[in-house]
């Protein structure tokens, strides 16, 4: 069942489009990734969403309501963690907890979210003394004190080092596990390959590819290899093999799924010997760079 729903999104500032007909779902339970170039329109997109901006056309629905006619409802049901979060560096954790609890009709204990999130022991600390990885704990549990069915999650680990950004992905699993549906922003490959069952890729205003991570890192691939003499059997018929090129005794065989393999039994029963063999497989980043150009 979609949780967020969104069509033909338009939104524009002092004439400049920055949302052009964006159209996409979640689904209940998935960790759904935004993905785009700096400046794209990633984060006014999560905020029109959120209710936080009004669109100037188009229809959302989260939760199967209106987040700007719907509002009060809306925001009782999602949480959302923003991308510029920040707090009174003399504000202690719990009294942010506490505040924050304030704003809900049925919030979670907070108490409970202070042992959940590992932040017990820093109940007392003010948040201009904690790490940037004991933040974004408090980050999580903030927008999880509400009780949300969505929890909105924008550059989560931006400023992390790898150590802290891999223990919060680990965080951000256990929400998913514990039955919030999450809408993760970020720019970072590795954090979506490992975190989002789908992800959006935005480019120009626009969503120009949903799909896995895998889906979208597919197509063909690309095996090289030397031969060891002068004789190659035709490899054009191998199953999965798109593409057959050579300079010298330098081959390059393009395919799709399985067909290195293939490829490579072929050449074992024809006793064709081959050396330095290389199978460069399509990454992330190589499908979000042709979908969204170089960066200059």
């Amino acid at each position: 069942m979609a949780v967020i729903e969104v069509t033909d999104l338009r939104k524009a500032y002092a004439g400049q489009t920055v949302l052009d007909g964006v159209s996409f779902s979640v689904e209940e339970g998935e960790i759904f990734g935004i993905l785009g170039p700096n400046g794209t329109g990633k984060t006014t997109m999560v905020e029109c969403v959120e209710g936080l901006r009004r669109p100037d056309s188009g229809t959302i629905r989260v939760l199967g309501l209106d987040p700007v006619k719907d509002a009060r409802d809306v925001h009782e049901r999602i949480g959302v963690q923003l991308q510029q979060t920040q707090l009174p560096e003399n504000l202690k954790v719990w009294e942010a907890l506490d505040l924050y609890a304030s704003f809900y009709a049925r919030p979670r204990d907070w108490r409970e979210l202070l042992e959940e999130w590992g932040l017990a022991d820093k109940r007392n600390a003010r948040f201009g003394k904690l790490s940037g990885g004991q933040k974004q704990r408090l980050f999580i549990a903030l927008a999880l004190v509400g009780n949300p069915e969505v929890a909105f999650l924008d550059e989560l680990t931006t400023g992390l080092d790898p150590q802290a950004r891999r223990t919060t992905w680990e965080l951000i699993k256990r929400i998913r596990a514990s039955g919030v549906t999450v809408v993760l922003v970020s720019h970072f490959m590795d954090e979506v390959e490992e975190l989002c069952d789908r992800v959006a890729v935005l480019s120009g205003g626009r969503v120009v590819a949903v799909d896995t991570p895998s889906g979208l890192a597919g197509g063909e691939q690309r095996m090289r290899f030397t031969l060891k003499g002068e004789h190659l059997l035709d490899l054009a018929d191998v199953p999965g093999v798109t593409g057959v090129s050579r300079e010298g005794n330098r081959v390059t065989v393009t395919g799709r799924g399985d067909f290195a393999t293939a490829v490579t039994a072929h050449l074992a029963r024809q006793q064709v010997l081959v050396s330095d063999l290389r199978i460069d497989k399509r990454t992330l980043e190589d499908a979000f760079t042709a979908l969204t150009g170089p960066s200059f």
